[in-house]
């Protein structure tokens, strides 16, 4: 018995200087990602104003000349949208947030909510889209839209975003700018237009 165990035990044993080498572990993936909430104030009335993925890409850009802003980021999803209108003494005012799929092949949650307020209460509505939809995914630049809003002047909408850039990718904005200062990041409402045009305004600054 002593010897079958000896040898079993021998057969175990890793020669010496037998060293398994292997190859450096691999990368995860080079893109920059980053999650935030941004914050507009709306200048005028809005009825059903279609936000498109281009419009979302387009909140944060990179001035490369004075005229051509470039969309830090190539792709975007939706979390949360969020939305406070209050009314004037007296009267009401309503908001509402609608996730639609309103261009081929881009299907939203086929939802719509609502809120209508009276009094000195803000009207208010959050909502995110459905899951396994295709606005709660990442989405590159295009026409295609994310949701829709109809609310009032001095609305305030908060949309919370996932944004990712892939290396080697260049996306011009849909608008130019005016004499923007080279070189630095800016800010652009939901609508996509140009400060001189928009009707949002950012919480943050420089607008272009």
């Amino acid at each position: 018995m002593r010897g079958k165990n000896t040898r079993k035990t021998a057969r175990k044993v890793r020669p010496v200087g037998a060293v398994s080498i292997t190859h450096p572990p691999s990368l995860g993936n080079f893109e920059i990602t980053h999650s935030t909430r941004l914050r507009f104030i709306v200048g005028a009335a809005l009825l059903d104003l279609p936000v498109t993925y281009q419009n979302l890409l387009d909140l944060i850009l990179f001035l490369a000349s004075a005229t051509a802003p470039y969309d830090v980021f190539t792709s975007v999803k939706v979390r949360a949208v969020e939305m406070w209108a209050a009314p004037l003494l007296g009267s009401a005012v309503t908001t509402t947030l609608r996730f639609v799929g309103e261009t081929a092949g881009s299907v939203g949650s086929l939802r719509t909510v609502t809120d209508t307020s009276m009094g000195i209460e803000p009207a208010h509505v959050r909502a995110k889209p459905g899951p396994n939809t295709l606005t709660s995914m990442f989405q590159v630049s295009s026409g295609a839209v994310a949701f829709d809003l109809t609310c009032p002047a001095g609305t305030v909408v908060d949309v919370e975003l996932s944004y990712k850039n892939l290396p080697g990718q260049a996306v011009l904005a849909q608008n130019p700018s005016v004499a923007a200062t080279v070189g630095i990041l800016a800010y652009r409402g939901l609508d996509g237009l140009a400060q001189a045009t928009s009707k949002f305004t950012t919480a943050v600054s420089p607008q272009v």
